[in-house]
């Protein structure tokens, strides 16, 4: 998929015709990727280029605070410079907020769709502890089963704190350990069982099972999904 540069409304010749056009055309991707229900990584990005907007409509330094691990230094810079040669032109600035405006809103609508994907995938998921569950949350596994497919995907995790404008969040990280076919014999108890036996190193982890009757795309959707809502599920368990 193409994607766009993070300055791509101010690259070249600024033109309300030429960006709406290249707008339209990576949007038109994105949409089709929707389609297909995978959100991931477009509905992110789409996300990111509207926060890029919002930020150089008012005139804040850009994105310094809200993405800074998305630009570097030397494209944040870039940023500023291009605004700093723009806003002497009336002319071209009338060009660039006729583009921006434009474009912000055709990205919050493309955001809304994705939105919805998101939510309508979120409600079919069903979470649930696997056996009892320790006092400690942070580390532990989650399986992941999806439609009519009896294979459980088995994940790692590990929960971590950050602070971000004073505020403080919730991060997970995840490692894939194998699949499992779902029988008789290969019960949630049963994987858990085998998990413990075969890591020692981690005793008495916490264990989630997140079911869903319908397919997704794994990769693209069902885990990144999956596990902002097992975030959600701790933490209101905590």
């Amino acid at each position: 998929m193409k994607t766009l540069s993070e300055t791509w409304f101010a690259e070249g010749y600024i033109d309300f015709e030429l960006k709406k056009y290249t707008l339209l055309a990576y949007l038109q991707q994105v949409t089709q990727y929707f389609n297909e229900s995978k959100l991931y990584p477009q509905l992110s990005d789409v996300i990111f280029h509207y926060n890029n907007l919002q930020a150089l409509k008012e005139n804040k330094k850009f994105l310094q605070e809200q993405f800074p691990k998305k630009l570097t230094g030397v494209q944040i810079e870039k940023l500023q410079l291009l605004y700093e040669q723009i806003i002497e032109d009336d002319e071209l600035m009338q060009e660039l907020e006729d583009i921006i405006n434009y474009s912000a809103d055709k990205l919050k609508t493309t955001i809304s769709n994705g939105t919805e994907i998101y939510e309508f995938v979120e409600e079919k998921l069903n979470i649930f502890p696997v056996g009892l569950v320790p006092l400690d949350t942070n580390e532990g596994y989650f399986f992941l089963s999806e439609g009519s497919h009896r294979t459980t995907m088995v994940y790692q995790y590990r929960l971590s704190f950050f602070e971000k404008h004073d505020e403080k969040y919730r991060a997970i990280r995840t490692e894939y350990v194998n699949d499992w076919e779902r029988n008789i014999v290969n019960t949630y108890e049963n994987i858990k069982a085998e998990l413990l036996r075969n890591n020692r190193d981690m005793p008495n982890p916490a264990v989630y099972s997140i079911e869903t009757e319908l397919s997704f795309p794994v990769s693209e959707t069902l885990l990144p999904v999956a596990k902002r809502s097992l975030v959600r599920y701790i933490s209101k368990a905590a």
